[in-house]
């Protein structure tokens, strides 16, 4: 069975988007530069088998990476090769690019079911009500977030309000110039922790 990771973008205060929805907190505090090809970020997109979005973030996202040149967004050549999946109860075709990702029926739990069957690891990026979902299902094995130096005191979450109380491991710690960190949790199935 495969390993499920939520990679978030947060606020220092835990919020995944601002009050208004969007993401306009991460330009208060911009990223360095990971065009490097030995940043940190891509040599974790190296380990990562496949992509899972839900519909929103699948829109956002085909409307920019297919087209993001990797010369300048190091980022852009793993996101054209990996294979990418779109929780859709709506879409009929999700076109990406010159390409297309697959779109997947029947629900987050459904979904994940598969890709954690399909691949050894699956990444879902953003999606904020798929991450809730499924870490309310207990279906996500790591969890990455990208932490922004700035607090918001209002916005959203990508946890589920009901979820209560989940051990989380520390795996990794990555520390940037600009203030960001990179936290790695394993999550703990059922509380345990070990």
């Amino acid at each position: 069975m495969g390993i499920l990771t939520v990679e978030q973008i947060v606020s220092a205060d835990g919020f995944a988007a601002g009050a208004d929805g969007g993401l306009g907190f991460t330009e208060v505090v911009p990223f360095g530069d990971e065009s490097d090809a030995d940043s940190p970020q891509l040599r974790w997109l190296g380990t990562v088998d496949a992509i899972l979005l839900g519909r929103s973030t699948y829109e956002l996202f085909a409307s920019y990476w297919p087209t993001a040149d990797p010369a300048v967004d190091a980022t852009a050549g793993p996101m054209a090769a990996l294979p990418k999946h779109v929780v859709s109860r709506t879409l009929e075709h999700a076109p990406w690019g010159a390409g297309q990702a697959e779109v997947l029926r029947g629900g987050a739990v459904a979904a994940a079911t598969a890709m954690r069957e399909r691949y050894a690891s699956t990444v879902v990026w953003g999606s904020l009500r798929l991450s809730e979902a499924l870490l309310g299902a207990g279906l996500v094995d790591e969890l990455r977030l990208r932490i922004v130096p700035v607090l918001l005191g209002a916005g959203r979450t990508f946890v589920p309000p009901n979820l209560g109380a989940r051990a989380l491991r520390l795996e990794d710690v990555e520390r940037y110039d600009t203030g960001h960190l990179t936290v790695t949790y394993r999550v703990a199935q059922g509380g345990d922790a070990r």
